[in-house]
């Protein structure tokens, strides 16, 4: 399995980047991890932080959107909806809606997260393989946009159709089965992927056009090729599959019944470095040119963008706590481990992190790096962020950085050890030579864990008897 690279070797792409823009957003960070330390977010009482760079959130928002206006006939519906399970923060779903990114939500709570930040539902879509009645009628009476997962699911709305018109955008997901990238945990279009509809199947695609000839409301197609560890070319044939069907379906309904496109998300990420490749402006000109018929205006184009929007503008902090030694390598005990990086410390080829050292006052350490691992709080050995990775010496009171932590990070808790969520908070330059915090969601206290562990019910299982026995 390999680690976190560019994941797009090979791929018919240049692999460039604004190199002045990730030289900015490096010194933001820096002014921020400083401006941080001195303004009391970190120290020795609040040992861990998430940081969010604004700016470059909004930068990313605006290339993603600029990317598509190139290369798509003018007047093109396109709405870019944002995985709300990448960052599931409700400032974050505010932030990009005010920049013009709606909400893709996979449950009841991302719906909830989505509808709290103000996300109108015509700005909204519903994926989820496994949508219970409920989510479903909800979705149908607010006109959300859903996308079934598969003939069951197609079956209910069906009879809430049928008890109810809606007048959400419907869809159906399906599954071109193009194989698996570098990661398969994260590949969503293998031959027995458990999402949609898989097209190569005996028959299935077959019933799919029967499904839509039958459904005249049925004017969406959705597919969604994988995530991390995806190349590009296997994400654009998995676009040009779903395209050549919804001209399928078309041609046999004798009209433009399908009218847009979901091409889900899945760009991945350059975890490697500070430099942001691939660009949305590359993978939407492959797109362009693997699929033309699909920006040509006959079409309208949703996409569902997560990780590569908010992973480079996340910054978790953590203060060192010890310095030790054992077997001779030294291991810095820090409060990040698990509860904030829980594919990183279970799967650590998957998902290695990059490590900045910073010094008790929050400025970058530099001189000779040794060999050291990092280490966080819980109590199993696999805890480490990182293991025997060259760094500046650290010691107690310095500030290790888990960089590219904006998406499936910090604010993806796992409550190992009953261990507090960290406080996170976005920051923008002040124009004063300083840095400007707003808090985005607050740490997370002791008398929330007690609450949250059945606190309020503590004799329940104490006063519970079976009749008859003491």
């Amino acid at each position: 399995m390999s680690g976190l690279g560019n994941d797009t070797a090979g791929d018919a792409v240049d692999i460039v980047s604004d190199g002045r823009t990730d030289e900015e957003r490096v010194a933001r960070r820096d002014e921020a991890v400083r401006a941080a330390v001195e303004q009391g977010l970190l120290g020795p009482d609040s040992p861990i932080v998430g940081l969010l760079d604004v700016t470059g959130i909004r930068e990313s928002a605006a290339a993603l959107r600029a990317a598509f206006e190139a290369v798509t006939a003018p007047g093109t519906p396109v709405l870019h909806a944002f995985a709300v399970k990448a960052t599931p923060l409700v400032p974050v779903l505010r932030l990009l809606s005010e920049a013009g990114i709606g909400a893709e939500v996979a449950s009841p709570g991302e719906l909830a997260l989505a509808r709290a930040a103000g996300l109108p539902p015509e700005r909204t879509v519903l994926d989820s393989p496994a949508k219970t009645q409920a989510e479903l009628r909800e979705a149908l009476e607010l006109g959300i946009a859903v996308n079934a997962d598969n003939p069951q699911e197609l079956a209910r709305i069906d009879a809430l159709m049928r008890s109810a018109p809606s007048r959400s955008p419907l869809g159906l997901r399906v599954n071109p089965q193009m194989g698996s990238g570098s990661i398969e945990a994260t590949s969503t279009a293998t031959a027995t992927s458990k999402f949609g509809v898989p097209l190569r199947d005996e028959g299935a695609r077959e019933w799919v056009v029967g499904a839509y000839l039958e459904r005249p409301w049925l004017t969406r197609l959705h597919t969604h090729t994988g995530s991390q560890g995806i190349p590009l070319s296997l994400m654009a044939r998995g676009v040009a599959e779903t395209y050549a069907l919804a001209e399928e379906i078309n041609e046999r309904a004798g009209r433009r019944q399908i009218d847009t496109v979901d091409i889900g998300g899945g760009l991945p990420v350059n975890f490697s470095s500070d430099v942001t490749t691939p660009t949305y402006a590359q993978y939407a000109r492959l797109l362009s040119e693997a699929v033309p018929g699909l920006f040509g205006g006959r079409y309208g184009l949703v996409t569902e963008f997560g990780r590569s929007l908010l992973a480079k503008h996340g910054t978790l902090l953590a203060r060192v706590e010890y310095a030790k030694s054992a077997g001779g390598r030294p291991v810095a005990v820090t409060h990040a481990g698990v509860q904030v990086a829980t594919r990183t410390v279970y799967a650590p080829a998957a998902w290695p992190l990059r490590l900045a050292a910073y010094d008790a006052k929050g400025r970058p350490k530099t001189g000779g790096e040794v060999v050291q691992d990092v280490a966080g709080p819980a109590c199993f050995a696999g805890d480490l962020l990182a293991e025997a990775r060259s760094l500046p010496p650290l010691e107690p009171g310095d500030v290790v950085a888990a960089l590219d932590t904006g998406a499936y990070a910090f604010a993806h808790h796992y409550a190992y050890n009953s261990l507090a969520r960290p406080g996170i908070h976005g920051f923008v330059p002040d124009g004063t030579g300083s840095v400007a915090f707003a808090t985005v969601r607050e740490a997370q206290g002791l008398d929330a864990i007690v609450a949250e562990s059945g606190g309020a019910h503590a004799s329940a299982l104490t006063t519970l008897r079976t009749p008859g026995r003491p």
